[in-house]
């Protein structure tokens, strides 16, 4: 008789613990929901059994270039089926892509793809020209939707591709992703995220955001902002439909969103007030489950009439492409407008004084977070990486963000602005996005800004750049007057100039940079 104990629960389990990577997630929805619809790009829709296959070619493509996990892939193109495809078959193949931003000057993308040591690019025939001496002779080049001296005809590259399995495991820290930062405040970096984070990251999103099975996620900004990469992922997940738009219209937007129930959205701030020019209703946007503004702060009125119009669906997202995750969700939204809610489960949040101090609540401070899908860093920048971090007494790492916020008694965040946009004006800390609330609940006023410029007498002080509504006629004079009336004595705008826009990035975040460069000896005149 064996007078041996029995053996543990743990020791008698047999079956893997590991969670499915990306590739296998993929290729899992490819098995068991062949048929549902995976991708809808101008028109055209592609089953998830198409589109593994697709991606299927593009993994053993990249393979068979000896590109290896962790090896990085430049896309520089528009939005299009063929730039999905080959996000995703990077995905499987454990390859680091790099989408560009089309935005930025030629010279930025050489940059760019240099910095970040591409192995192959894929382009679009309209981006071609651009890249001719952007990219060294042994890189692997691939035009897509046309044709080029030199360059592979892309299409003709993935039908001779097997479309076998073609997902890989690969170490959780393997570089997934490098997204460069839009250079709002400087020379753009290089984000990188890992195949682990990423898919944490897309978990969060998708338990923050109510991305479940049969979303219907509609994509309206170029699929390099991290952004889209939100509702991709998120989408991809859950096993749903992506709906990409080559870029954004409005009437095209919320007429897509009706025809073709349209559940999940993010959107930019000017890009939700477009909508709602253009007659956006309850009726049309009945469809929507989760509508989310992200990227910039959003004026009340506008918040106020999207929650109106979406009560059970309209959501603020704060976030940084390095990491970080709040959500203010539409049941809490009426009483805490002016808030970005609180941090999604699993993130963190501190404020810290001016000697990296935690705040008592309701001060104002830098904000800085923990998360399990914060980047591991800067590609090749190990100075900005030590630059963006704090450690705390306990040893641990926390993001510093570069947003001063407030975090009130019941936990809810408010951005005061950006800690480099912030004016010092005769000692006194304003903060612009304070000014810039004031300014836009103005009638006459339909954009603007406040930055902080050189003052002889006070250092710096608050110039406002505004555009004024189609139709109306009040002088600069008046509106500012108006505007003082509302502030604190310390707080008032000294000048206010009419302009006819206001430069923005891609994302919507308006280029204050740009404007303290251009307006820097106004007060000196």
């Amino acid at each position: 008789m064996d007078d041996s104990p029995p053996p543990s629960f743990t020791e008698s389990v047999s079956f893997p613990r590991e969670a499915p990577q990306w590739g296998e997630i993929l290729s899992l929805h490819g098995r068991w929901r062949g048929a549902a619809p995976a991708l809808i790009v101008e028109d055209e829709t592609v089953s998830w059994s198409d589109f593994d296959q697709a991606t299927n070619r593009v993994a053993n493509g990249l393979k068979s270039l000896g590109i290896a996990p962790g090896e990085r892939v430049g896309v520089v193109t528009e939005n299009s089926r063929a730039m999905v495809e080959m996000l995703f078959g990077a995905l499987k193949a454990g390859v680091c892509t790099v989408p560009i931003n089309l935005t930025v000057t030629d010279a930025a993308i050489a940059t760019m793809l240099a910095d970040a040591g591409v192995r192959a690019v894929l382009a679009s025939a309209t981006q071609v020209a651009r890249l001719k001496a952007a990219i060294p002779r042994e890189v692997q080049k691939f035009v897509a939707g046309g044709s080029a001296a030199e360059w592979l005809d892309y299409a003709d590259w993935l039908a001779a591709q097997s479309t076998d399995d073609a997902w890989v495991d690969v170490p959780g820290e393997t570089p997934c992703n490098i997204i460069y930062s839009s250079g709002t405040t400087g020379t753009p970096k290089g984000i990188l995220h890992t195949f682990q984070g990423r898919l944490d990251w897309a978990y969060d999103i998708a338990l923050g955001y109510s991305y479940s099975v049969g979303a219907r996620t509609l994509c309206t900004i170029g699929l390099y902002s991290n952004i889209m990469w939100a509702s991709m992922l998120g989408t991809a997940l859950a096993g749903g439909t992506l709906i990409v738009h080559r870029r954004f219209d409005a009437a095209r937007t919320l007429a897509d969103i009706e025809r073709l129930q349209v559940s999940h959205i993010a959107m930019v701030p000017v890009q939700w007030q477009r909508l709602a020019d253009a007659g956006a209703t309850r009726a049309t946007l009945a469809s929507i489950r989760s509508a989310i503004t992200v990227g910039s702060p959003m004026h009340l009125e506008l918040k106020r009439h999207l929650h109106d119009l979406m009560p059970t669906a309209f959501s603020e997202l704060y976030g940084l492409t390095e990491g970080i995750l709040t959500v203010l969700p539409p049941h809490e939204m009426a009483a805490h407008l002016e808030s970005v809610g609180r941090p999604t489960p699993g993130c963190d949040i501190l404020i810290l004084d001016d000697a990296d101090r935690p705040c008592p609540p309701g001060s104002a401070g830098e904000i800085v977070s923990r998360a399990r899908y914060v980047m591991p860093g800067y590609w090749n920048r190990p100075d900005a990486t030590a630059a963006c971090q704090w450690r705390d007494p306990d040893g641990r790492l926390w993001l510093r963000t570069g947003d001063i916020g407030r975090v009130d008694e019941d936990g809810y965040i408010t951005i005061v602005d950006r800690k480099k946009d912030m004016i010092l004006s005769g000692g006194q800390n304003i903060y612009p996005a304070d000014l810039e609330a004031v300014l836009l609940s103005h009638p006459a006023i339909a954009d603007g800004a406040v930055i902080g410029v050189p003052d002889p007498q006070w250092g710096e002080s608050p110039l406002a750049l505004a555009v004024r509504r189609t139709g109306t006629t009040d002088s600069a004079e008046t509106i500012v007057e108006w505007v003082n009336e509302r502030l604190g004595k310390r707080q008032r705008i000294k000048r206010l100039l009419l302009v006819d826009d206001l430069p923005r990035n891609p994302n919507g975040k308006i280029l204050k940079r740009e404007l303290r460069k251009q307006f820097a000896g106004v007060f000196s005149e």
